[in-house]
């Protein structure tokens, strides 16, 4: 163990001395350091789906509701709200000191605007169906109504009015999240799809505001002297590196020039957590394979997708690579997530055995057999689909070696930078691709819809009717029990269908200078730095 230690020792010196970064480069008097990932796909808060870009957006913009340091959610741009003895239709109402960081005045008409936009087919929005909780929304997004018959009035400058299809327990979260937030439609109309790349266009209504964007280097943001509550907050700058390196995120933290960073090397984690800079934190996120089921005729064959999955030792990934204390999965909706009585996965149990690999890749190889390619014979080659970050490729390694070493089977990595990677997913151009979803609310439809026929971000394109049927269900019915009890059997209709390789459970490890105090944490992985400071 000490001959280990030295080895990281020499090894952090060694990338100090050689590393990009250093405090010379960046001032860290009163400002924070970040580094997340590399650059964005879009930072366009209707637009972007990626988890950590929200970071970037919710600092430079707010919704109507947000979340205080416990995660409670609070009024953001609107200062409180009515709700009708119905459950279905909310009135919220906005602060009148509410302004965007030009000085202009937040007002109702901005949400209504936006929301159009969200769900204006035009639009092409791949979040637009968190928006059928609304009324007329689905109706809209499919064009079978004009976007002006979206359930949404401006009743005055500050009344903001929604009417929901029917009570939905989970809206208020839902306005607190990125998608739901107000964007500028003058500024839109001037800029047209290019208002996000330069800091006089991108105009937020959040506590900061961007003051420089320099591509695949940083994102810098300054606090907005316009904001609402610019007095309660505590940076002056934030800035946010766009570097994927984890060696170099390591160094920065070790030689204070970054306070925060997501990437960093896993092999040594349990010494650098020794060190007191690694903090873990639970999240409810599960981290699965996606199949293309119109890629490749052999993927449209059940018993070859649960072969697949079932040639990969979980168990093994979770101890030996992630090491985090991330748990195996069996199914698709994490721990943390609400059931009617206690956690939704605790009681829906484990749909696949992840106790038993052994007797799991016995039931592989005969499904193998009984699908026609017996020891892999005439198998064609997968391709994997992964971004370039470290872990990904950590375990698409591992996995590749299982399934050659289980079924004799080959997959093909192909690595793609962040903005290259969601793109092709997009464009559903992977056999096998790699995705990682956060819970936007503690709902399990949050982990399910995605999957319906029609659902934009479907990219695998599975389609099941009761699947479907069972998500109508639990979309639309007031009755609790109802939702959850059709929500499981939609989750065993959907693991039975082997459309996804659930692998395990996320945790996040992020490397935290002792210096930093105050960062927000919560279960979405959406970590905010309004109350941060550096002791």
């Amino acid at each position: 163990m000490l001959k280990k230690i030295i080895t990281l020792n020499l090894l952090i010196l060694s990338i100090i001395s050689c590393s990009k970064v250093s405090k010379k480069e960046i001032n860290t008097n009163n400002d924070i350091v970040i580094n997340l990932a590399p650059e964005p796909l879009t930072i366009d808060p209707t637009l972007n789906t990626d988890n950590l870009t929200m970071i970037y957006i919710l600092h430079a913009f707010e919704g109507l509701t947000k979340k205080d340091a416990d995660n409670k959610i609070i009024g953001g741009a609107s200062e409180s709200w009515d709700i009708n003895s119905k459950g279905n239709i909310y009135t919220f109402h906005i602060r009148t000191n509410a302004k965007w960081s030009d000085g202009k005045s937040v007002t109702a008409k901005d949400f209504v605007y936006t929301w159009r936009r969200a769900v204006d087919p035009k639009t092409a929005n791949k979040y637009s169906y968190y928006f059928e909780v609304i009324k007329n929304a689905k109706e809209v997004i499919s064009g079978e109504k004009p976007i002006e018959e979206l359930g949404v009035k401006a009743i005055d400058d500050y009344t903001f009015e929604v009417e929901l299809n029917s009570p939905t327990a989970y809206f208020l979260e839902l306005t607190a999240y990125p998608p739901f937030y107000p964007v500028r439609e003058d500024i839109i109309n001037k800029y047209g799809d290019e208002w996000t790349l330069k800091p006089e266009s991108y105009i937020g209504n959040g506590a900061f505001k961007v003051t420089e964007r320099n591509f695949d280097k940083s994102i810098i943001l300054e606090r907005n002297t316009n904001y609402w509550n610019n007095e309660n907050i505590k940076p002056n700058k934030l800035t946010f590196l766009l570097m994927e390196e984890p060696n170099t995120s390591l160094a920065g933290v070790l030689n204070g020039s970054i306070h925060f960073a997501k990437p960093f090397p896993r092999n040594d984690i349990e010494t650098l957590n020794k060190k007191g800079i690694v903090h873990i934190v639970p999240v409810a996120a599960s981290y699965y394979y996606r199949f293309n089921l119109n890629n490749k005729e052999v993927l449209k064959d059940n018993r070859v997708r649960r072969a697949l999955s079932l040639a990969i030792d979980r168990d093994y990934i979770v101890k030996s690579i992630t090491k985090c204390g991330e748990r195996p999965a069996g199914s698709l909706v994490p721990y943390g997530i609400n059931d009617v009585d206690g956690d939704f996965r605790e009681n829906g149990g484990d749909n696949i055995n992840i106790d038993d690999y052994k007797k799991n890749v016995e039931e592989a190889r005969k499904l193998l057999s009984e699908a026609g390619y017996e020891n892999g014979k005439n198998f064609p080659v997968l391709d994997l689909l992964i971004a370039t970050r470290e872990f990904d490729v950590n375990i698409a390694d591992a996995v590749q070696n299982m399934i050659k070493d289980a079924l004799n089977i080959d997959i093909r990595i192909v690595k793609h930078e962040w903005a290259s990677y969601l793109q092709n997913m997009y464009n559903k151009d992977f056999d096998m691709a790699v995705y990682l979803w956060y819970a936007d609310y503690n709902d399990s439809i949050n982990f399910l819809n995605i999957f319906k026929s029609d659902a934009p971000n479907n990219y695998g394109s599975y389609s099941n009717n009761a699947f479907d049927e069972y998500i109508d269900i639990a979309s639309t019915n007031k009755n609790n029990d109802i939702r959850m009890h059709a929500l499981h059997l939609s989750e065993d209709i959907f693991i039975k269908d082997n459309a996804v390789i659930p692998i395990y459970f996320y945790s996040e490890a992020l490397l935290v200078s002792p210096k930093l105090k105050g960062v927000e944490y919560d279960s979405q992985g959406l970590y905010r730095f309004f109350n941060a400071y550096l002791e």
